[in-house]
């Protein structure tokens, strides 16, 4: 392979490399913006974090078309195979991190609509570690890092065991205060959803990692959610 086709090569990788942050920036900022939103009950944001999400699924079909078009013309082996797959898999979790951050902003205007209910403070500290997550995982897929990669991995345990707190919280608060269950729930669905967000970049941290290793991350902890499964069907 002579040094224009490598070069022209290496511009294909990096397209998809470049295509996979975008997406990640865009589901952080999305995540933020939407816990601005339910923090306001700002319905104007809102609807710009619902808008917003239509930028993450073109830029997912951009990636799915930048992946065919490097499998059609280079037909990619060994560690350039893994790391083509693995980013094609990466958006499509990306992508999922934007639908939920899309289901916080929904619920926004279901509680603008119903009793003013105090947001519980713990829904901020999930969202801040789940944004934290997705900022960690970036880096580590920038840096090519199969450590930093692990770490994200490691970090969900905390995450879920925020969740679990926030929810026997809001389920106190619905004994205490049964009128405001409606609201409640709400606050219920988007922890949930903001758990999610952590479980997709743990999920993007094991694409990384077996990008750069060849190896899958064991799964070396039983996920730490104490709450029932069936009571949040997908949004």
């Amino acid at each position: 392979m002579n040094d224009h086709i490598l070069s022209t090569y290496d511009d294909e990788l990096q397209e998809v490399r470049s295509i996979v942050i975008q997406m990640g920036d865009l589901a952080a900022n999305q995540l933020s913006e939407a816990m601005q939103a339910l923090r306001d009950l700002d319905i104007e944001k809102a609807k710009e974090v619902r808008l917003s999400d239509k930028k993450l699924d073109a830029l997912e079909i951009t990636a799915e078309r930048a992946v065919i078009g490097v499998f059609a013309r280079r037909a990619p082996v060994a560690d350039d195979l893994r790391e083509v797959v693995s980013a094609l898999k990466m958006t499509t979790m990306i992508e999922r991190m934007g639908d939920y951050a899309k289901n916080i902003a929904k619920r926004t205007f279901a509680l603008s609509d119903g009793a003013l209910v105090v947001m519980p403070e713990m829904l901020d500290k999930m969202a801040i570690e789940a944004h934290q997550m997705i900022e960690s995982v970036l880096e580590a897929y920038v840096k090519r890092s199969a450590e930093q990669a692990v770490a994200v991995w490691e970090s969900d345990e905390a995450l879920d065991s925020m969740y679990n707190l926030t929810y026997r919280k809001i389920l106190a608060r619905m004994m205490e205060t049964p009128e405001y269950i409606g609201e409640l729930t709400h606050y219920l669905m988007i922890a949930k959803n903001i758990e999610r967000i952590g479980d997709q970049a743990t999920n993007v941290a094991e694409q990384i990692f077996y990008a750069i290793t060849g190896d899958n991350l064991e799964e070396a902890r039983a996920k730490n959610d104490e709450t029932s499964v069936e009571l949040f069907a997908k949004d």
